[in-house]
């Protein structure tokens, strides 16, 4: 049966903030452009470049940064490795000298004000984030090429199917969660063990250990940035930044300079119900607060979700002693492959399922990951992750003046706590008595989706982004 193959590294992308589908997708976009124009015509022949947004991407396109991605694409820049500091002096000096070096190859003359778009009122049918690269190259040939960013970093250019299987012969193909639980009953393996096997077809074991474990990396340092950097978040709603105070509250002001003795300090307090719910709030307000200020973060499987693994993650680690590489490894990977059931069976994109398909999904996540660390069973993997994702159907995308940050930050939390709470419920339960599956829930999400205003997929037409208006140009 045909499948599509989906890698741990698809699933889990390093990247810069705030939305994997609005700024992640977008710079990924601009690059294969870049590409896609020296190798046809090479760079020295172009003499200019515009960009059309269209859709969710040009309606919050300025409060999540597509222009600021674009324009970092184009100037190739990398955002797994791009100081996340220089980005901002980048994108001004761009727009002060009015030009813009093209795959770091050649200047070419770059408004940002004229040549890149925002079409509020125009929107691709084959999916609302879309963008289309104009060039003109020497000898008055013009060129044209639409990509379409369709959640979690993902990219997929016009005419190509959003859902084109992959031609990667998997030894344990899984489309869905009934497939899953066919392999591993099967065989014996856990949900990780078979995830690792898929992944040899891309990579040698100690390869994909190092990735994963560089995921992790990413993901802690994150959330230590974020507990130890205070201020306000940019973009005009004047947001102060939490974590900070509530992780010096928690502490009652221990002396810490590592991730490490941050960690012993947490590790060092009473572990009262109180203290571990305050802390993992605190984990997941810390993640996507860097993301609101253009942090590097790991999509997980979205930026707007990147807090809700690393936080239940990092509960696991502190009061689950989840702290082994192979434990790290194992929850990971679990979380990958549920991660991918839902991008196969529905999307994970906000702008086409609203916010269960990016907090519900990345609760869901966690949820199986957790349960497979506390040593449940395949189906109480699984069926944590149905619990998770069923207490999160309908939720809206409506982000007050197109930024992600209300509510957002906060939803991160709730993500968090839900996928801990429906781990527990999952580890004490019997699976073969659930009248829901989590294919059953997958489906019921998409058609949730599908029935779902507009106007609650990311756009700022409706919910919270009217009730608080905010008008885009302040922010």
């Amino acid at each position: 049966m045909p499948h599509e193959a989906i890698s741990v590294f698809d699933m889990f992308k390093i990247g810069i903030g705030p939305s994997s589908s609005h700024t992640l997708g977008p710079w990924r976009a601009a690059e294969q452009f870049v590409q896609y124009l020296d190798t046809h015509f090479t760079l020295a022949n172009v003499q200019e470049v515009t960009v059309l947004l269209y859709g969710s991407l040009a309606k919050t396109g300025k409060g999540h940064g597509t222009d600021v991605a674009v324009q970092l694409g184009l100037s190739g820049a990398n955002p797994v490795t791009v100081p996340v500091d220089d980005v901002g002096a980048t994108v001004a000096n761009i727009l002060a000298i009015q030009q813009l070096n093209l795959g770091g190859f050649k200047n070419i003359h770059f408004d940002p004000q004229i040549h890149i778009q925002f079409l509020m009122n125009e929107m691709l049918p084959f999916h609302p984030n879309a963008v289309t690269f104009l060039a003109s190259i020497q000898g008055n040939e013009q060129v044209a090429q639409t990509y379409y960013s369709i959640g979690g970093g993902f990219v997929v250019q016009e005419n190509q199917s959003a859902t084109q299987k992959v031609e990667k012969q998997l030894p344990f193909p899984v489309n869905n969660a009934d497939d899953l639980l066919h392999w591993c009953m099967k065989t014996g393996m856990s949900i990780a063990e078979i995830v690792q096997e898929n992944e040899l077809c891309w990579r040698e074991e100690a390869a994909t250990r190092e990735g994963v474990l560089q995921i992790w990396e990413t993901m802690k340092q994150c959330i230590f940035r974020g507990c130890t950097t205070a201020g306000y978040l940019p973009g005009g709603l004047q947001v102060k930044r939490r974590a900070y105070d509530l992780n010096k509250k928690l502490l009652h002001g221990a002396s810490f300079s590592t991730y490490d003795q941050w960690l012993t300090a947490i590790k060092n307090q009473p572990a009262s119900f109180q203290f571990i719910l305050d802390c993992v709030s605190c984990f997941a307000l810390a993640v996507n607060e860097e993301n609101a200020n253009f942090g590097r973060v790991v999509t997980a499987p979205t930026n707007g979700a990147a807090g809700v693994i690393p936080a239940v993650l990092q509960y696991y680690i502190a009061f689950c002693n989840g702290d082994s590489d192979a434990q790290i490894i194992q929850f990971l990977l679990t979380a990958s492959e549920v991660g991918s059931i839902f991008k196969k069976g529905a999307t994970i994109s906000a702008a086409m399922g609203g916010c269960q398909a990016e907090i519900g999904v990345s609760s869901a996540m966690a949820a199986a990951a957790l349960t497979a660390g506390l040593g449940g069973t395949q189906k109480q993997c699984l069926m944590a992750a149905e619990i998770a994702m069923e207490h999160h159907l309908g939720l809206t995308c409506d982000p007050i003046g197109g930024l992600v940050q209300i509510p957002c930050i906060e939803r991160n939390t709730m993500g968090a706590i839900k996928a801990i709470t429906a781990s527990q419920l999952a580890l004490q339960s019997t699976p073969d008595f659930a009248l829901v599956s989590l294919d059953k829930v997958i489906k019921t999400m998409w058609d949730t989706a599908q029935d779902m205003s507009s106007k609650y997929k990311e756009t700022a037409d409706g919910g919270l982004a009217i009730n608080i208006p905010i008008s885009l140009s302040e922010c």
